[in-house]
């Protein structure tokens, strides 16, 4: 057995709704529990058995990825992690099939196929092992959501007794099913017979290109989940594994925050010393928190929980923190407060000022507006925002290099 895996990372077309933070960061590097959010793909995929190369897949520029490789080599000496780049986007499973060959290379019997914006525990090495327990050509990894939200996602009606997947439908208008496609998928290298057969389904839009090598028209994107999965339920192809555990898409900027949340809860659980503890004349330290080592954080302050502070973080004296992502240089004044809200990279908190949302209630919402109206409830600071002393900034999402004078509520500040 030697699997493979792709993570598909998308493009800066994308990641609108992650606004204001894809300015500065595409959201597959935006940090939560202090890592990218692919490093925590990657941290599972690296604990599955002779799985030894991760391909990353999108149509960013190749430099947005290079610092971000070169980490992982250092981290993952056994790992060979590569970035393949579209030349357009190509959909989710039209990807894949351009870069059949290189995917194909040294013969996997097996490979993972990752979206980039989910968080979950990655129950990879459980899941490799009911795939190989039966015949099916793909095994997805599943969870159950409230019923009132799970037409928003891929839906699955599956056999209690052997998983085996009945029918897919991608956000159905009506209730079908609250058991839903996790976008974490195991596939038998068969796979690449389906995409194709699905490519000729789409009206038989194949070219070849001078190379004499197989394309087909964009307009035609050949999706993973609409195109593909749908006919390999149809023809019983497909398996479900179900994780009880924690899983969120990360959409919309303010979803970072819950996830942050989820996944130092995790870290707690499993690498308690990655996090920060009450010590002796230290900060007060409540739930689950990361402090990077280059950060600064008053005695006198109070953190958590489930609070991520970056690289070069000055926190003052008496400031209090919670349910936050401060990223890299931000310089938090003394008695600030900030409470459900994303500080931007070297933004400025004045004395005595807050800044703070309110937690969402609504599982994995992804909307920003509605009407309208702006709904998101976590607050988001862009890159270098500044706010004055005493000022109180609420439910907004401020654009990069703004200063603000005066206090704000529910706005989108230009």
């Amino acid at each position: 057995m030697n699997p493979k895996a792709i993570i598909l990372v998308g493009g800066p077309s994308r990641g609108t709704r992650f606004r204001p933070l894809s300015l500065n960061v595409p959201k597959p590097l935006f940090p939560v529990a202090g890592k990218p959010i692919i490093s925590h793909h990657i941290a599972a995929l690296s604990k599955v058995e002779d799985l030894k190369e991760i391909l990353l897949i999108g149509f960013f520029e190749d430099s947005v990825f290079s610092s971000f490789l070169q980490d992982a080599a250092r981290e993952y000496p056994n790992l060979s992690i590569r970035y393949l780049r579209e030349y357009q986007s190509l959909g989710t499973a039209g990807g894949l099939y351009h870069f059949r060959d290189e995917i194909l290379r040294g013969n996997p019997d097996q490979v993972f196929v990752l979206h980039a914006d989910v968080a979950c525990t990655f129950p990879l090495v459980a899941m490799k092992k009911a795939h190989e327990g039966h015949r099916g050509l793909c095994t997805i990894l599943g969870t159950r959501v409230p019923r009132d939200s799970a037409n928003n996602f891929g839906c699955l009606v599956a056999k209690p007794d052997t998983n085996e997947v009945l029918h897919y439908v991608e956000k159905p208008e009506s209730f079908i099913s609250n058991l839903i496609s996790c976008g974490v998928y195991l596939f038998d290298c068969a796979i690449f017979d389906e995409i194709r057969k699905s490519l000729e389904n789409k009206k038989g839009n194949v070219e070849t290109d001078i190379y004499g090598r197989e394309v087909f028209q964009d307009g035609n994107k050949l999706r993973l989940e609409q195109d593909l999965l749908r006919p390999l339920a149809q023809s019983r192809k497909l398996f479900v594994y179900e994780t009880k555990d924690f899983w969120r898409q990360i959409k919309t900027a303010g979803s970072a925050v819950p996830v942050n949340g989820l996944y130092l809860e995790q870290l707690l659980q499993t690498n308690p010393e990655k996090l920060a503890k009450n010590t002796p004349g230290g900060p007060e330290i409540v739930g689950a928190v990361y402090i990077h080592p280059t950060a600064q954080v008053d005695p006198q302050a109070k953190l958590g929980p489930n609070v991520s502070i970056g690289p070069n973080v000055f926190i003052g004296k008496g400031a209090r923190v919670r349910d936050s992502i401060v990223l890299d240089n931000v310089d938090v004044k003394q008695n600030a407060c900030i409470l459900h809200a994303i500080i931007g990279w070297n933004s400025k908190i004045g004395c005595w000022s807050r800044v703070e949302g309110t937690p969402s209630a609504a599982h994995n919402s992804t909307a920003v507006t509605k009407s309208g109206l702006k709904i998101q409830s976590i607050t988001i600071l862009g890159k270098e925002v500044s706010v004055k002393d005493e000022t109180i900034i609420r439910n907004c999402i401020v654009l990069p290099h703004k200063d603000l004078k005066s206090s704000c509520e529910n706005e989108i500040v230009m």
